[in-house]
């Protein structure tokens, strides 16, 4: 007679360490394991429950302005740095980790309308409604003082003065030029007090202007005769011209296709368009109940955070049409600027209640340092609930998200008056003649014309 044992070597199961985690041995053979897609499905349930649980974007306010803040920009070289400005003219450069303020720029004599940072991250560029533009020294990335006596930290490098107002600033990805807007696009260089070149295509003013990261030559702005424009510094005249049905408050191209830009409309929504063909929106992204104030891509380009007139931030994927976060606090009023950190870890957004507000840009990520093993843990949570988040349980919980009351009510009045719409365009179709009405989609009917 034969008898099996169950031999296994000492070395294979005894532990190293007494803090060791006891080694188990599984056998993934489904045939053994018939539970198995059951067992996951409710892990991937508790799993969407926890996110909920742990859900705390909100993570600090910065305050120190004393007027609405109105514009905001990112330095490329320092991590943890941002530069805000304010209706009342003063600028500041943010320390995002202690949340404090820095250095204080006394800049304009009214309203800063707009803020970039050079390349090299030395230079910060200001514009506002005084008709002059200033140019600051930025401190090391350290954020350390500096000690040069002939430098003064209150007093601009270069001031130019021009004969009208400013609404937007805009620096070049690789050189040293930048981009205002306002009765026209102008283009300066930082050793000269005149624009090297002037664009106008219209008499209406500009409020937004955006260098293409990927080409350099290539800008797009925004006008208040709700045109999108776009401009090649090699040529004499504006390239091309779309004109919607509302206005573009805000644009911003996506940094890893180049070629793509999203706009922030008046209408509550936000559009994708392929700058090589105008005619047709490649997304459309709703949700939002009143103006979108602002928009900034991610440094991933996978998604893209917008600042609302409804007192709400959002975060949109690039290629989805509904927002996968929306942030809001009894506090904040409406916003005017939104920002991505450069590492794609948070959130910053300035609002009409003279605060900076920092959030994280997913709700429930475990700040702080993370082991290895809560590391794998995480990802096998996501993992499996990207596998089952098309079943009803968990697809609910993880769309669920708790709105304020005021936008609850605006968003259900918002879609009647939409499938009313709806209702009256189908009936005006279904009793005229066969052909003679032609249902535009969303993404053409907004666009009202090209121009070349």
């Amino acid at each position: 007679m034969k008898v099996k044992a169950i031999s296994r070597s000492t070395d294979e199961f005894t532990r190293e360490r007494s803090q060791d985690l006891q080694r188990v041995f599984r056998n993934f053979d489904p045939s053994i394991r018939p539970q198995e897609k059951a067992v996951e499905y409710v892990r991937a349930l508790n799993a969407a429950k926890l996110d909920k649980i742990f859900a705390r974007p909100f993570v600090g306010a910065m305050d120190g302005h004393i007027d609405s803040v109105s514009c905001m920009a990112k330095n490329p070289n320092h991590l943890k740095g941002i530069f805000s400005g304010s209706m009342d003219g003063d600028i500041r450069l943010w320390d995002i980790a202690s949340r404090r303020t820095i250095r204080q720029f006394p800049g304009h004599q009214g309203a800063v309308r707009g803020l970039t940072a050079s390349t090299d991250g030395h230079i910060l560029v200001s514009c506002g409604t005084d008709c002059s533009i200033r140019l600051w020294n930025v401190p090391v990335a350290t954020f350390v003082e500096s000690d040069d006596s002939t430098v003064d930290p209150t007093k601009p490098v270069a001031v130019y003065v021009w004969k009208n107002a400013f609404w937007a600033v805009d620096h070049q990805r690789d050189g040293e030029l930048f981009a205002t807007a306002g009765a026209q696009v102008d283009i300066w260089n930082h050793n000269r007090s005149h624009p090297l070149n002037s664009f106008e295509w219209g008499a209406d003013t500009v409020i937004s202007v955006r260098f293409n990261p990927g080409e350099p030559n290539l800008l797009a702005s925004s006008a208040n005769d709700r045109s999108i424009t776009l401009y090649d510094l090699r040529m004499a005249s504006p390239v091309r011209k779309m004109i919607m049905m509302t206005k573009t408050n805000s644009i911003c191209w996506n940094p890893m296709e180049p070629m793509n830009f999203t706009s922030a409309n008046e209408d509550c929504n936000c559009y994708s368009y392929d700058a090589r063909k105008l005619n047709e929106a490649k997304c459309v992204h709703k949700d939002h109940v009143s103006a979108v104030m602002d928009i900034d891509y991610s440094p991933t380009g996978r998604e893209f955070v917008t600042g609302s007139y409804d007192r709400t931030v959002r975060i949109f994927p690039y290629n989805g049409g509904h927002s996968r976060e929306i942030y809001h606090t009894k506090r904040m009023q409406r916003v005017f600027c939104v920002k991505f950190s450069c590492d794609a870890s948070y959130v910053i957004s300035g609002s009409d209640d003279t605060n900076l507000r920092l959030w994280k840009a997913n709700a429930s990520e475990q700040l702080g340092v993370v082991l290895s093993r809560e590391q794998k843990k995480h990802e096998y949570h996501e993992a499996i609930k990207k596998r089952y988040k098309h079943l009803p349980e968990v697809k609910r919980i993880l769309r669920h998200r708790h709105l304020p009351k005021p936008i609850y009510t605006a968003l259900n009045r918002r879609r009647t008056m939409i499938e009313a719409e709806k209702r009256r365009e189908e009936k005006r179709k279904a009793h005229s003649a066969p052909g003679s009405i032609s249902t535009k989609p969303l993404r053409k009917r907004r666009i009202i014309k090209e121009v070349e």
